[in-house]
């Protein structure tokens, strides 16, 4: 198969991912507008999809800059980058999102594509360097962006179930004379705008990973050309790398990939994911109105301040951690720690589950 065939069935590949990260990681923003009634389910969807779809318009018109679809580009250092290495990790990431989205368990979708990433490329580094670990240990994972990445999977829940946790309180100490049926009636319309702001945080932060998936791919497609007038003329200046440079480049010449990631991931939040709104919305803690913007809000804090500083962080494990921080205000009983318990396995699992079946299906592909 020539190489230009592998990079259209990449794209597309990266495409279908980010349909399926919208229906699977939409319950992170509707679950507890859902939960509280404030809108019917199809409400919810088109709501949330209207405003991943928007933060696109937030980024062009604010910093410019995608930054977390550069950390995901890095990850892997380009020399053990190619179309297979790719190809493998998507697939393997569409699998796990699949399968976990069927049992309802709200797993991080950037986590599933890291970890397929990694994986097929740890592999292609062992039957390149005929199995040198001095190589691999030290040559194949770029060791800042994920260093980054695996220290957010702990800090991001962390963040979220604090900022929450604060915000209930100071919510309910500045209600305390107000009467419940108004602090509801107040807070149900408050809700939407809270919605509103982590599905921004959203579509901001998921859409960049297919962007940084993508850009990778192109970037290795133009180098195994050869010689090429366009990406060897690039040189590094002040403190960007050379793989920054070329990222940079990819985003202002393929307008077509920021925009139609953020669309597809849309389309793909109006599609739901019902088993993981329910999970979200009433499995981990009973929410209130109340408790639905705290956590909310809290989320988006979180999405925002990852955003600004390229982190591809899970929204599903910021969402989670911000349910249980409301949830925690009332009484600790009143999280179902059993269904925590289970869904911090899912995480524990994610990477290196993804991890393995890349591996698996890269040494299919090498095959043939």
């Amino acid at each position: 198969m020539d190489s230009f065939t592998l990079l259209v069935i990449v794209i597309v590949l990266a495409f279908i991912f980010d349909y399926i990260n919208g229906f699977h990681d939409a319950a992170n923003a509707i679950a507890t507008i859902v939960a509280t009634r404030v809108l019917t389910p199809l409400q919810a969807v088109l709501w949330a999809a209207f405003f991943n779809f928007m933060a696109y318009f937030i980024i062009i018109y604010t910093t410019g800059d995608f930054n977390v679809g550069n950390t995901i580009a890095k990850t892997v250092m380009e020399d053990f980058i190619s179309m297979e290495v790719i190809l493998a990790g998507l697939i393997a990431a569409i699998f796990w999102n699949l399968l976990t989205w069927k049992f309802g368990i709200p797993s991080s979708s950037s986590h599933t594509l890291i970890g397929g990433f990694m994986g097929a490329a740890l592999t292609h580094a062992y039957i390149v360097t005929g199995g040198d670990w001095n190589i691999i240990i030290y040559n194949v994972i770029n060791a800042k962006p994920i260093f980054k990445i695996v220290l957010f999977i702990f800090l991001a829940p962390a963040i979220g179930f604090f900022i929450a946790h604060l915000l209930t309180v100071l919510i309910m100490w500045i209600c305390r004379n107000t009467t419940p049926h108004k602090a509801d009636k107040w807070f149900r319309k408050l809700q939407l705008v809270s919605s509103a702001l982590f599905s921004l945080g959203h579509g901001a932060n998921d859409a960049q990973k297919v962007m940084g998936i993508i850009g990778a791919a192109v970037i290795a497609y133009h180098l195994g050309l050869g010689p090429d007038d366009v990406y060897n003329t690039l040189q590094a200046t002040g403190d960007k790398t050379l793989q920054e440079v070329r990222f940079s480049y990819f985003v202002d010449h393929y307008h077509w990939v920021p925009i139609t990631s953020f669309i597809i991931i849309g389309l793909g939040t109006m599609s739901g994911g019902w088993k993981i709104v329910k999970t979200m919305g009433s499995k981990i803690t009973k929410v209130t109105s109340l408790e639905g913007v705290s956590a909310e809000s809290a989320g988006a804090i979180t999405l925002f301040i990852s955003e600004h500083f390229g982190i591809p962080v899970s929204t599903t494990h910021t969402i989670t951690g911000s349910i249980i921080g409301v949830g925690a205000t009332k009484r600790v009983s009143a999280v179902r720690w059993g269904v925590t318990i289970k869904l911090l396995w899912a995480w524990v699992l994610t990477i290196p589950v993804s991890g393995l079946v890349a591996a698996l299906i890269y040494m299919v592909i090498n095959l043939f």
